[in-house]
């Protein structure tokens, strides 16, 4: 009995003034992380958060390069409202994130299913990463040169083959579709190898199990792959879409806004307000309503598509 109860007795807790192992270590972890960490928040307080927090600020006022700002309450706010130009440059943007998104979106799971099941070379896969590679502005110059009106050599295999002409980036009808293709080429490869990575995590008996039910490829495709790649895709869809309402060098090299603010999407617009018309008070005003509509739109997009969660469990 004297045994069993001494079995029975709790482990003797440590003593009030000795702390246990498992705390120093994890306060030594703690002290290492943060030395780890520290130089990054100083680059995230320094080049973000200070400049978010100034624009907020000169949002509510009244404030160009050349003198202080001027307190002016709300008055940049309500006259975003009652501006045409700012909701015309968001319904050109809203048309480029739709074009952008809808195409990169549906190539790049094409281009991840040939790279899973078909094309499994890393020099491919090395291949379709190449132009993410190249700067915005290289890019933009690139496509800009090859779709010029008079000596571009696109419109040169049109007139060969007999086809009027195209201004591509001269004509209101196919500025902003042409601006999407020229970020969609550019993007899709790294959109595609996201995408991979997802399909590589979606275990291989769950396709065994479905080829054994003798369930088809375009079965096997909606049932199982895309309801598996849904935290994946929620995770392409957020970062895609907030990328391509802050499009900007695209425009500026080709475009700049034209003709007749066919291709003025909000950070140009955003652009020419602050270093043209130099009111950077109405433009940090911009900036600020930008932050909220993605804001917005990121929560949604996660809400509904359940980035979250998985199918797996």
């Amino acid at each position: 009995m004297t045994t069993l109860a001494k079995q029975a007795e709790p482990a003797a807790l440590p003593k009030p003034g000795k702390p246990a192992k498992f705390g120093i270590r994890r306060i030594g972890d703690l002290k290492i992380a943060l030395l780890f960490i520290f130089p990054a928040m100083i680059g995230f307080v320094l080049f973000f958060l200070v400049p978010t927090l100034r624009g907020i600020y000169l949002s509510f006022t009244e404030y160009s390069i050349l003198g202080d700002p001027t307190w002016i309450g709300l008055k940049n706010y309500t006259t975003i409202f009652s501006d045409d130009l700012f909701w015309n440059a968001m319904a050109v943007t809203v048309q480029y994130v739709a074009l952008n998104i809808g195409f990169q979106t549906v190539i790049a799971i094409g281009l991840a299913l040939l790279m899973h099941r078909v094309a499994k070379s890393t020099f491919i896969r090395g291949v379709l990463l190449l132009p993410f590679l190249v700067a915005n502005v290289i890019v933009a110059l690139l496509w800009f040169w090859m779709l010029d009106y008079q000596l571009g050599i696109v419109n040169e295999v049109i007139s060969w083959m007999g086809l009027p002409r195209i201004a591509f980036f001269g004509s209101e009808q196919w500025a902003i579709p042409t601006i999407a293709f020229v970020n969609v080429w550019r993007h899709m490869g790294y959109t595609a190898l996201l995408i991979f990575a997802g399909l590589q995590s979606i275990p291989n008996h769950v396709y065994e199990v479905a080829n054994l039910d003798g369930a088809s490829p375009t079965r096997t495709f909606w049932s199982i792959t895309m309801p598996l790649l849904r935290p994946v895709l929620a995770l392409v869809l957020v970062v895609t879409v907030i990328g391509s309402f802050q499009v900007f060098d695209t425009v500026a090299v080709t475009t700049q806004g034209g003709p007749v603010n066919a291709s003025r999407v909000i950070q140009m617009y955003i652009y020419q307000k602050a270093f043209g018309e130099s009111d950077f008070g109405y433009a940090s005003a911009l900036s600020v309503i930008l932050f909220i509509i993605l804001a917005l739109v990121a929560f949604i997009q996660m809400k509904f598509l359940k980035g979250n969660e998985t199918d797996l469990d």
